[in-house]
């Protein structure tokens, strides 16, 4: 079954704006929570948005960070 994100990760309401993405608790620095782009020239801005990169937000003290890897942007703590 196909699940658009981690079991510990959810959408919801932001300070910030919109909707945003949360952790039911805390978690370690360097944990993988999956990919949020991935290149491809056929798409706007030569970048697919995956579910999981779609409510990212920025923020003034960032929680998380955003690591290239060849055609894949991914976000860990």
């Amino acid at each position: 079954m196909y699940k658009p994100l981690p079991n510990f990760l959810r959408i919801g309401d932001s300070d910030i704006e919109g909707k945003g993405l949360f952790t039911y608790e805390a978690l370690p620095n360097g944990v993988y929570l999956g990919i949020t782009h991935i290149r491809d020239k056929r798409f706007p801005d030569n970048m697919i948005r995956t579910p999981l990169g779609g409510f990212i937000n920025h923020s003034e003290v960032p929680n998380c960070e955003i690591e290239k890897i060849g055609d894949l942007h991914t976000l860990k703590t």
